[in-house]
């Protein structure tokens, strides 16, 4: 079945698009799609049955594939089918169940899910020839690749475990600074009268408490259980967290090489029409990085799909110092985008999303 989008348009590619280019075959699944694997913005790319695990992490470069690397860097293999178990601070490249054959015009872009990021596992997707993760330029045919680097707690996974997340763009769709001071006006996407919209929209860290019964997040636990990355409300999460309460100066000092989950000051929405990601945060402004996770779907904290403005909650680690964070402290920007047409369903609990309406929260895996 042919494929084909209108000459004027460009954003994001929505659900039932997604759909219609696989059934193109620009998106070539080994097995067909499950439940739930098609979000409002984005495809779960699915781990295939066998791991590597390999010296370090690389790119292929131009004129090479992530298989000819592998052959030269990996120290072992073993297969996912029955689940395995991957290490703290090793690197294993998976292929992934979906390939693709992208047209000249539609470029895909790569992120961690959000349950991902909030048990600390760094992956990032490879594809032949690239010299950037995560991104798959236009034109692009053949396999790809997802690395995966657990840092805080050992993984279970298996054959169809889904650890990212990949988004399809039709030309540019970035909103220009004057659409996005509209797009608030008229949607208010931030509850803050003074949102800062320059390059994005401004969030801000929450220490005060207020918004969790006095507490600002938690630390991970070190020398812990397994975590099977496919079991929800499996784990107690005093197991695997240490709460952190807030400090009177509303002062957070993160220790190098510890990993945190905090929640941002304001709560966000992303409308229908719309889609946002988190933008990596400048290294000049602090030695740290937030939010492995970048993808918020359209309807988001959307209190037509359920929402009421929801945090962004915010995956911490310091680099090589201990750095203090203070409350209202600027740690990332909302970029956001159009969406080619309005997705059939939106980010909310109709779908089963696990995040809608969030405040300060730990993975789905976790229980209180």
């Amino acid at each position: 079945m042919p494929f084909s989008l209108p000459a004027d348009a460009h954003g994001i590619l929505p659900d039932r698009m997604i759909v219609a280019m696989a059934e193109a075959g620009l998106i070539i699944p080994e097995y067909d799609f499950v439940e739930s694997q098609i979000q409002p913005a984005s495809l779960d790319l699915r781990l295939g049955d066998v791991a590597y695990r390999v010296r370090a992490s690389f790119l292929p470069g131009p004129g090479s594939t992530v298989a000819e690397r592998i052959d030269e860097l990996k120290l072992h293999e073993f297969a996912l089918a029955d689940g395995a178990v991957l290490e703290t601070n090793c690197v294993y490249i998976v292929p992934l169940l979906e390939s693709l054959a992208l047209p000249k015009d539609i470029v895909a872009a790569a992120n961690p899910k959000s349950s991902t990021g909030r048990l600390d596992v760094f992956t990032r997707v490879i594809a032949d020839g690239t010299r950037r993760f995560d991104m798959i330029g236009a034109g692009y045919h053949g396999p790809l690749y997802a690395e995966i680097s657990p840092k805080t707690f050992p993984v279970l996974l298996r054959e169809g475990s889904r650890l990212s997340q990949v988004r399809f763009r039709y030309r540019d769709a970035v909103l220009s600074e004057d659409e996005l001071i509209a797009l608030h006006q008229a949607e208010r996407l931030v509850d803050r009268d003074d949102a800062d919209l320059a390059g994005g929209v401004a969030l801000s860290v929450d220490l005060s408490g207020s918004n969790a019964n006095g507490y600002v997040g938690y630390r991970a636990k070190r020398h812990t259980g397994v975590v099977d990355v496919d079991r929800r409300a499996g784990y107690p999460v005093e197991e695997f967290w240490e709460p952190i309460k807030a400090r009177p100066d509303g002062s957070l000092i993160l220790d190098p090489g510890e990993f945190y989950i905090l929640a941002s000051k304001e709560a966000v929405q992303v409308p229908p029409d719309y889609a946002a990601e988190m933008v990596p945060f400048d290294p000049l402004v602090g030695e740290f990085r937030v939010h492995y996770a970048g993808f918020f779907d359209p309807g988001f904290g959307y209190a037509g799909a359920g929402g009421q403005g929801s945090r962004a909650v915010l995956e911490v680690r310091s680099r090589e110092v201990p750095f203090i964070l203070e409350h209202g402290q600027i740690v990332g920007r909302l970029v956001y985008e159009k969406m080619l047409a309005r997705p059939n369903a939106m980010y909310g609990s109709r779908i089963g999303s696990n995040y809608q309406a969030q405040g300060l929260k730990l993975s789905k895996h976790f229980r209180l």
